[in-house]
């Protein structure tokens, strides 16, 4: 998978986190420092993204989460926008395959209504391709925001009848788009902001945060190593504290 040249990575020592979810951040910054327009920008953070799954299976990470389009970046202007959907479907039509082979299940996360129908077709076509293989999840985040899942979350148990006494943590994390997945224990975000832009409020709620200066094209496999080595200096307590304390 990797070539001999290389350098090797141990995780033997190291807990992995399950559920790793990306905030990919910087195509744009990456690309005005290069003097490039923003789409190449773009269109580099897409060719890292096979990096980053590759190197998800090699240090066996079973979910990957990763933020690929808000519902708030539709008021970015017209050509961006389109250029991201040109984009999007070209990862699908050439990366499909290989991700398929290497085992990776696709999650949509978000809402495609509004989306183009052929694009919309190419996810569901990827969805039923991938949907029994069991080496990695990869759940995009497309055309996604922690409010609006909340929000349908909210009008599906309102419209499946459930009363306000039978609502608990459980229940509710059944009508989000992660239903039935654990949730994330590290979250990273590239290009060194400390925001969580409106991805996985619910979910990320008790989850490590790790924020690094790395514009998203250039957060490589050595640096996901780095991050999974923050991660096992960190103590999760989950609101909890630590007997004799």
């Amino acid at each position: 998978m990797f070539s001999p040249q290389e350098k090797t990575f141990d995780t033997s020592s190291l807990t992995v986190p399950r559920h790793v979810a990306i905030i990919m951040d910087g195509n744009g910054r990456w690309a005005r420092q290069r003097g490039l327009p923003r789409q190449a920008g773009h269109r580099a953070g897409a060719e890292n993204l096979r990096r980053i799954v590759r190197a998800c299976v090699e240090f066996d990470i079973k979910i990957l989460t990763i933020y690929a389009f808000s519902t708030e970046n539709w008021g970015r202007p017209e050509s961006e926008v389109r250029g991201l959907m040109r984009i999007f479907a070209r990862v699908l039509d050439q990366e499909l395959d290989e991700l398929h082979a290497q085992g990776v299940c696709l999650h949509h996360l978000g809402d495609l209504s509004g989306i183009n129908p052929t694009l919309q077709q190419k996810v569901q076509n990827a969805l039923e391709l991938t949907k029994d293989n069991d080496r990695l999840i990869l759940n995009v985040a497309f055309n996604y925001g922690g409010r609006a899942e909340i929000i349908h979350a909210v009008q599906q148990m309102l419209a499946d009848g459930i009363k306000p006494e039978e609502l608990n943590d459980e229940l509710f994390s059944s009508y989000l788009f992660t239903a039935g997945l654990p949730d994330p224990d590290l979250v990273i975000r590239t290009s060194g902001e400390l925001r969580i832009s409106n991805f996985l409020i619910w979910q990320a709620a008790y989850a490590e945060y790790y924020p690094t200066p790395a514009y998203w094209p250039d957060f490589g496999r050595e640096e996901l190593y780095e991050a999974i080595v923050a991660y096992n200096h960190r103590e999760r307590r989950f609101g909890l504290v630590k007997e004799n304390t």
